[in-house]
């Protein structure tokens, strides 16, 4: 009799904004044009949650409170879907550009504002950008200072736009002892010849194919025998949104590479692994007990 193999779960976690908000079309699109553009935010949220009702998978879905303002029904179908609701900050302006005294306001407004319209506790936040590394560490204060209980705001990779790879790659304390403050979860990385390459999601999932992007996710779980989470926007399940003018190669290729596929490969990561909302994946983790 063969035994049957027990597949770690691991946390899936959606990042809901806008396609013209993101930050590299920062440059292109000015935050006062957000409220003329047409949305497609609902739209492209609500193909997200069929695909995970398809599966009978739940997740956690970072929101920005601006889209929370604007789509409350929105919201409160995630929450009714039994997703978990966390926080992305109210406009995605990243952390390195707020004062501790901005972001500290940003971080309340956004929670008071998803547990007003979602009617639940918000203990989650992600960064904007994965904005939080070793220049900002006062961040974590803050958040905690706010009441969140996690963040997954750190991306332990080099990159232009983002970046901290000396953080660890698993969970940590930013506060050196554990179980004292904010709880820190990374997104998921692949360590190779001494460095750090992004495995969890985002652009990357959509520039790898995806035998590439199966084989890591093994490969992490044989080396940490841990979970780790997954990140992607309902932005790239959505092909046909409007193509922005003017925009570099560099951006045009990030923003608008393998759209189509997309939801064919998550349809192929979500049959393949275990995922879960990132509370309860990580609810040894947190001070106050699983969810």
């Amino acid at each position: 009799m063969v035994a049957s193999v027990v597949k770690p779960c691991n946390a899936l976690t959606v990042d809901v904004e806008e396609y013209f908000q993101v930050a590299a079309l920062a440059p292109y699109i000015e935050r006062q044009q957000w409220d003329r553009l047409s949305g497609r935010v609902a739209e492209s949220t609500w193909r997200v949650l069929n695909l995970l009702a398809r599966h009978e998978v739940k997740a956690t879905f970072f929101v920005l409170g601006w889209v929370a303002q604007h789509h409350p029904d929105l919201v409160r179908a995630i929450v009714a879907s039994g997703h978990e609701l966390a926080s992305h900050g109210m406009e995605h302006i990243r952390v390195t550009q707020q004062s501790p005294e901005e972001f500290l306001a940003d971080a309340r407004r956004s929670r008071d504002i998803l547990e007003e319209v979602g009617g639940v506790a918000v203990r989650g936040y992600r960064a904007s950008t994965y904005s939080i590394g070793k220049r900002n560490p006062w961040a974590f204060d803050v958040l905690n200072g706010a009441g969140y209980k996690y963040s997954s705001s750190v991306y332990p990779i080099r990159h232009d736009l983002y970046g901290w790879p000396e953080a660890p790659r698993g969970p940590f304390w930013p506060s050196g002892v554990a179980g004292q403050g904010i709880v820190e979860i990374p997104v998921a990385t692949l360590p190779m010849g001494g460095r750090c390459f992004p495995c969890g999601g985002g652009g990357f999932f959509r520039l790898y194919p995806y035998w590439f992007s199966r084989w890591a996710w093994q490969r992490v779980q044989k080396l940490d025998e841990q979970p780790g989470p997954f990140y992607f926007h309902p932005w790239e399940l959505d092909p046909d949104q409007p193509r922005v003018a003017g925009i570099g190669w560099k951006t045009r290729v990030r923003h608008y590479l393998n759209l189509r596929r997309m939801e064919g490969r998550l349809d192929m990561l979500l049959r393949d692994f275990c995922w879960e909302r990132m509370e309860r994946v990580y609810a040894s983790l947190l001070r106050d007990g699983s969810a």
